[in-house]
């Protein structure tokens, strides 16, 4: 059975810094590409950042030069570093592991974690 489970989120201060962890289980996170996704209140679900098999990363251009995507193969997990925080950063942030085999997608989503950038 796969699992993501993220963690680190929280309440932090504008100009603050969070780093959020996903952990995987039951797959290899780097034979996926992983991403970040974030949907504040009353707005769809967005692509922060994301990570391939690779190592090639890309942003949303709100947060480049703040955040940054990273994995641990040895400990399976995906990290996003957030930097200088902003209010329009809140919102619930969740992991995604996709990977497509033969014309077959694998698409597994964690449960989120909340962040919210707040004086």
């Amino acid at each position: 059975q796969v699992q993501l489970v993220e963690s680190g989120g929280g309440l932090v201060q504008p100009g603050g810094s969070l780093r959020l962890s996903c952990a995987a289980n039951g797959i290899t996170f780097s034979a996926y590409t992983m991403g970040w996704y974030r949907q504040a209140p009353g707005k769809q679900r967005e692509l922060v950042a994301a990570i391939s098999s690779g190592s090639i990363t890309n942003y949303a251009d709100s947060v480049k030069g703040r955040f940054s995507i990273s994995g641990d193969v040895a400990k399976n997990t995906v990290y996003l570093q957030m930097n200088t925080l902003k209010p329009d950063d809140t919102g619930v942030y969740t992991c995604n592991a996709l990977r497509v085999l033969n014309n077959v997608p694998f698409n597994f989503w964690g449960q989120g974690t909340q962040v919210t950038v707040s004086s």
